[in-house]
C-alpha cells in the first residue's frame, strides 16, 4: 500500500485479490466492477488476471484499486503465491447455487493468511460475497448460512450479489477497499515518502562564507 498526494486528494494503492473456486463468477464480478460490463464468453482465468479502477470514497481519499483475478481451478493454486504477495484487502467468493463453493470458502481465507501473513489476521480487510443471485430458484447455500460463517470467523461483511444484473458488486468492492484504507496507519504514510532534504545547514555554511 501507498501513497501519492494530487492537491488536497490522497491518492493510496490498494491490492485486492479475488478468490473461490472456478465458475462462481471472480472473473464476472471484476468486469462488472471495473468497466460495468458482463458477457457470457468468458474463459477459465489462466493463472491470473488483473484490472486497474480509482475509487473515490468520497472523503478526500481515492483507491488506485488492483484487482486480482486468481484461477480458481486446482492445479493453478500455486501459481497464486506470488499474486497473493503485498495483498491490502482479499473478496472471497462462492457461487449461492454451488454448496461445495460455499463449503471451499474456509481453505480459500487459511491458504490466504497463510502465503500473505498479515499482521494482524483477525482483522485484515475481508469481503465474502455469494453471487448469482439472479439464479434465485436454484439457490443451495440460504443467506442466513453465510451471514453466521461470516461471523463466526469474525464478523466479515457479507453481501450477495449478481454480476450479471449488476447487484450489490460496487457496494462489496467499495466496502472492503474502505476498509484496508481505514487500516492505515501513520507509520504506513509517513514511510511512502523519502526523507525530508535538510536545508538550514546549507544556509548557515553559506552565511558562514561570506565572500
Amino acid at each position: 500500500m501507498y501513497n501519492r498526494n494530487y492537491s488536497s486528494r490522497r491518492y493510496t494503492y490498494i491490492k485486492a485479490i479475488i478468490l473461490g473456486d472456478s465458475g462462481v463468477g471472480k472473473t464476472s464480478l471484476m468486469h462488472q466492477y471495473v468497466r460495468n460490463t458482463f458477457s457470457t464468453q468468458y474463459k477459465a482465468t489462466i493463472g491470473a488476471d488483473f484490472m486497474k479502477k480509482d475509487v473515490d470514497l468520497g472523503d478526500g481519499r481515492v483507491a488506485d484499486v488492483s484487482c486480482w483475478d486468481t484461477a480458481g481451478q486446482e492445479r493453478f493454486q500455486s501459481l497464486g503465491v506470488a499474486f497473493y504477495r503485498g495483498a491490502d484487502c482479499c473478496i472471497l467468493c462462492f457461487d449461492v447455487t454451488n454448496l461445495r463453493s460455499f463449503e471451499n470458502l474456509e481453505s480459500w481465507r487459511d491458504e490466504f493468511l497463510i502465503q500473505v501473513g498479515p499482521r494482524d489476521p483477525e482483522s485484515f480487510p475481508f469481503v465474502v460475497v455469494g453471487n448469482k443471485i439472479d439464479m434465485e430458484g436454484k439457490r443451495a447455500v440460504s443467506q442466513k448460512r453465510a451471514m453466521e460463517w461470516c461471523a463466526a470467523k469474525g464478523n466479515i461483511p457479507y453481501f450477495e450479489t449478481s454480476a450479471k444484473k449488476d447487484i450489490n458488486v460496487e457496494d462489496a468492492f467499495r466496502t472492503v477497499v474502505r476498509n484496508a484504507m481505514d487500516q492505515e496507519t501513520e507509520a504506513d504514510i509517513y514511510n511512502d515518502f523519502p526523507d525530508p532534504i535538510r536545508i538550514d545547514a546549507d544556509d548557515q555554511d553559506s552565511q558562514a562564507c561570506a565572500c
